[in-house]
């Protein structure tokens, strides 16, 4: 996919820790969405989310590791350097001053979506980026919800990628549980976990 403006994606979370799935969203954004570039953001201080997470500088070093394979990806630590509780509509201003004249394109999971209007300055948000909200592949329930859920006045685009049941949720269980996660999560990111005894009273 060709695009006029250079197209810069957006896609945050608290990676905690990052999985598989997370490393198959953003190879099917780079792909399907056209992107010059993919800055993934750990949140420093994730302003929606009751549950403590880990240390940023774990977050940090795990998604690097996760998503080291992919072309054309930035682990982008900006939001650790925020006092306060982080702003995606703070993160969307600062990458239009370091990318003048690109297209912002803002990767949200439904769940998000859903949530959107609750955002912080979710208004500001659809001024300026292009969202783009995951479906899963094939799924005539998650279409009727894209439709749905987009409050008016944005610019929306769907982001189809393949159906898998990873949860950060059920990875830290598991690891607290003694069960193996080889197959939820990158290598280098299982090899972390070990190595610095993450999750274990999960």
């Amino acid at each position: 996919m060709s695009h006029a403006q250079p197209r810069i994606g957006v896609f945050g979370g608290a990676f905690d820790p990052p999985h598989l799935a997370h490393v198959a969203l953003a190879g099917a954004a780079l792909t399907q969405l056209g992107l010059t570039r993919l800055h993934i953001l750990p949140t420093g201080r994730p302003a929606h989310r009751s549950r403590p997470v880990s240390a940023g500088e774990h977050r940090l070093a795990m998604a690097r590791l996760a998503f080291a394979e992919l072309p054309d990806v930035v682990v982008d630590a900006r939001e650790f350097a925020r006092s306060g509780p982080s702003y995606t509509v703070d993160t969307l201003d600062e990458l239009q001053g370091e990318y003048p004249g690109s297209q912002l394109v803002l990767i949200i999971g439904g769940d998000q979506a859903a949530a959107f209007p609750q955002w912080h300055r979710y208004q500001d948000i659809l001024h300026k980026a292009i969202i783009s909200v995951a479906g899963r592949e094939n799924s005539a329930k998650a279409g009727g919800l894209f439709e749905l859920q987009h409050p008016p006045g944005g610019r929306w685009e769907p982001l189809q990628w393949p159906l898998m049941s990873v949860s950060a949720t059920d990875i830290r269980w598991r690891v607290a549980s003694g069960l193996d996660i080889h197959h939820l999560v990158p290598a280098g990111v299982a090899r972390y976990i070990e190595q610095h005894h993450l999750y274990k009273s999960a």
